[in-house]
């Protein structure tokens, strides 16, 4: 993971919640997620879709959710319901809207478009969902859009990939793999989040912890979450270990030492340390700081 990134907002966990449930709506003000996702979509029944807006809305309004990210995920801007999703959110205060089925940058640009129009301002992100094939096979252009659009994040939906091609959802994860990597490259290359996908064994912890591990391995900056249990291990997982807070402590006391001074290469625990690492030791700290003032 690159340290010459702009800095992010810290999102180990995005707990993605019903918006028709009135009881989690609720809910949500005292969980330690970083991030909470009312989603209008995928949980939503069609008969509730209008009634889900407004209580979404209104609990948006309430406040009381800071400082978790809150996002929105609304339904296909090309749908029956994404447009009025949109008009109905264009003053609530959040800090991102999540839109799913984006296969191209072309319908990253019309969404852009859309959330001007309804009256979103600058300061609301959109985050898309990489979830189909052509979605995957455009993750640069579409990455690239943060540019010109208030795009902030790719989140990877996993569960749509796997439907629209075949591939089987095994413990290890092995056909996604290449997706993996791709999104955090792109990500990356453009200065986005890189959130993982869902893990739908609410109830299998080890598995979530290796998931977890496996999304950070390949440098993502949290998981997409569908219950309450599995928050406190993706956040324990995507936040700096003590081990590597030591280690990058040690390089950034090095790199200060006078004795070091003018060199570009120290030794530290019997490793090599170069000013690159000594620049993600500086942000892996500030992360951690970041985390801790969060509470």
């Amino acid at each position: 993971m690159t340290d010459t990134r702009p800095a992010l907002p810290i999102v180990r966990s995005a707990l993605s919640m019903p918006g028709s449930n009135a009881r989690a709506l609720e809910k949500a003000r005292g969980l330690a997620c970083d991030c909470v996702i009312f989603d209008l979509e995928d949980a939503v029944a069609a008969e509730k879709k209008a009634e889900a807006r407004a209580m979404v809305a209104q609990t948006l309004a309430d406040g009381g959710l800071e400082p978790r990210h809150r996002v929105v995920r609304i339904n296909p801007i090309g749908g029956e319901w994404g447009g009025d999703d949109l008009r109905a959110l264009a003053r609530s205060p959040l800090d991102a809207i999540l839109v799913p089925k984006v296969d191209s940058a072309e319908d990253v640009e019309g969404i852009a478009g859309a959330m001007a129009t309804a009256g979103f301002g600058p300061d609301v992100a959109l985050w898309v969902m990489v979830e189909t094939p052509a979605s995957v096979l455009a993750l640069e252009r579409i990455a690239r859009m943060a540019r010109v659009t208030p795009l902030g994040a790719l989140v990877l939906g996993a569960n749509d990939l796997s439907k629209d091609t075949g591939l089987l959802r095994t413990p290890g994860r092995e056909a996604l793999v290449p997706v993996l990597s791709q999104v955090v490259m792109a990500a990356r290359a453009y200065g986005l989040l890189a959130i993982d996908s869902v893990l739908n064994a609410i109830g299998d912890e080890d598995r979530l912890r290796a998931e977890c591990r496996q999304g950070r391995l390949f440098g993502f900056d949290g998981k997409m979450l569908i219950h309450p249990s599995q928050i406190a291990p993706a956040n324990e997982v995507f936040a700096p270990s003590e081990d590597a807070l030591a280690q990058a402590r040690a390089i950034v006391a090095a790199f200060g030492d006078p004795a070091n001074a003018g060199k570009a290469v120290v030794t530290v625990n019997g490793q090599m340390a170069e000013e690159l690492h000594r620049d993600e030791a500086r942000a892996l700290i500030a992360r951690a700081a970041a985390i801790a003032e969060r509470g």
